[in-house]
């Protein structure tokens, strides 16, 4: 799936004015839809109860966003968006520490999966069950794998890590499985979840560099 990966923002060829017009008022109608599918659910919400949420028009949600198919693969890679966001920001946090970067990162992802509204509704059986969303989370998540592999590994040239590539690939791919597996199926506190994440990275490293 790395329609993810092309999905991320990015500007094309369109003036700054302009993008940041646009982005905002996409923003706008993807916050009220999450919002609104939260408390409500997806089957409840219509492009027409989106133009009302917003105040726009009912052509205007057509023209941002296409019709609800689209705007349900819109909504899911905001979200997925959200998680690279929290995984970039751990790194930038930890740029001395590959390990705490890791448990930074594991846990800012396990903590916005425990507490986002929209991601707590496609997954639960009550509201994700039945929609176009959680299909769609699913599905994309390959591409998130992708996305994330490619956001840590940009990140881990900057530390010495004492690995060779095949096997950095590995531990990357580990860790990105792991966590990912804990956000759909949560086992425990993502504190403790995100140390044991980062305790199993560190003994790959430590292994490694006494072989």
């Amino acid at each position: 799936m790395s329609a993810l990966v092309g999905s991320l923002p990015r500007v094309g060829g369109k003036s700054a004015h302009s993008a940041t017009e646009r982005v905002t008022h996409r923003d706008r109608l993807l916050a009220a839809a999450s919002r609104f599918t939260a408390e409500h659910g997806w089957g409840a919400l219509t492009m027409g109860k989106l133009a009302d949420l917003v105040g726009v028009s009912r052509q205007t949600v057509y023209n941002e966003l296409g019709g609800k198919p689209q705007l349900a693969e819109a909504m899911v890679m905001r979200e997925l968006a959200l998680f690279l966001d929290h995984v970039d920001s751990a790194f930038q946090d930890n740029p001395d520490d590959l390990v705490a970067a890791i448990e930074a990162a594991a846990y800012r992802v396990l903590d916005l999966a425990r507490t986002d509204p929209l991601l707590h509704a496609i997954l639960s059986s009550s509201q994700g069950a039945d929609s176009e969303l959680l299909p769609l989370l699913t599905t994309n998540s390959e591409g998130l794998l992708e996305a994330a592999g490619q956001m840590i590994r940009s990140h881990v040239t900057t530390y010495d890590v004492p690995l060779d590539e095949q096997r950095l690939e590995v531990l990357i791919d580990m860790v990105v499985r792991l966590v990912l597996s804990h956000v759909m199926q949560p086992s425990g506190d993502p504190a403790e979840t995100a140390e044991t994440v980062a305790w199993i990275a560190a003994r790959v490293l430590a292994e490694d560099s006494h072989s």
